[in-house]
């Protein structure tokens, strides 16, 4: 795995459509650091594991990329579930990300679920 240089691209969201483009923009002042970061990486194909504080874009980063996809592809019936998303920590589900990120789809064809479990 190599490191994303320090340097932050000059448009962080130039790999996504332009309706996702305008949406984030509606919605956040700009990318933070990690999401500009992660955005190339991902772009650029690699495997990325994004290390930031609490509160600083990461799911959003991961979230964004995936639901840009979506937005491009055709939905398969034979295949109804197109991404999971597996949150490494149980706070996660329970913060307010779940009822933030269905506002913010809300008038979309994109559907949320956002159970729970323990081991």
């Amino acid at each position: 795995m190599s490191r994303v240089s320090a340097d932050l691209p000059a448009d962080p969201l130039a790999p996504f459509a332009p309706t996702t483009q305008q949406w984030f923009r509606q919605s956040f002042p700009q990318a933070t650091p990690v999401q500009a970061r992660g955005w190339a990486a991902i772009a650029s194909g690699q495997h990325t594991l994004m290390l930031a504080p609490t509160g600083s874009g990461k799911t959003l980063a991961a979230f964004l990329w995936c639901l840009d996809r979506l937005s491009r592809a055709p939905a398969d019936p034979d295949a109804p579930t197109r991404v999971v998303y597996v949150s490494p920590i149980k706070a996660l589900v329970r913060s307010p990300l779940p009822s933030t990120m269905r506002k913010r789809i809300a008038g979309t064809s994109i559907s949320t679920n956002f159970p729970a479990g323990g081991w």
